[in-house]
């Protein structure tokens, strides 16, 4: 990741040219089709998220795997806290792309854990 790319681009970066054609599979449409939901779902949640670089005080994440620390529960609140987040955030990128709402929450479920990536990878590096 460069420290110029945007959060889209560094999405699609971690994807990589196999993910994306993953995704546009399963989703049942092309890498042209499955870029606009990854642009959209982005830069819906670039506009939400604060940004990442931590206070002075605060070591850095260490990755996506820091989510964990709360144990078993940890994890099953990460899930519902995504879940509720999920639902809006599909909405929009179904208006913005024209894919069925069901379809968007598919790719979501399958982008999420890559977005967290990519913010864990900003973290560490401070951006």
């Amino acid at each position: 990741m460069s420290d110029d790319s945007t959060f889209e681009q560094d999405v699609l970066n971690e994807l990589g040219d196999d993910g994306l054609a993953r995704l546009a599979q399963e989703i049942g449409t092309d890498p042209a089709g499955a870029r606009a939901v990854v642009g959209s779902a982005a830069s819906e949640l670039a506009g939400e998220l604060p940004p990442v670089s931590p206070a002075p005080e605060e070591p850095p994440l260490q990755g996506v795997a820091t989510l964990g620390g709360l144990g078993m529960a940890g994890g099953g609140m990460v899930a519902t806290v995504l879940a509720k987040a999920t639902k809006p955030l599909a909405k929009t990128v179904a208006k913005k792309t024209g894919l069925p709402e069901p379809t968007v929450t598919r790719a979501l479920e399958l982008l999420i854990p890559v977005a967290l990536t990519v913010l864990s990878k900003r973290a560490a590096k401070g951006k």
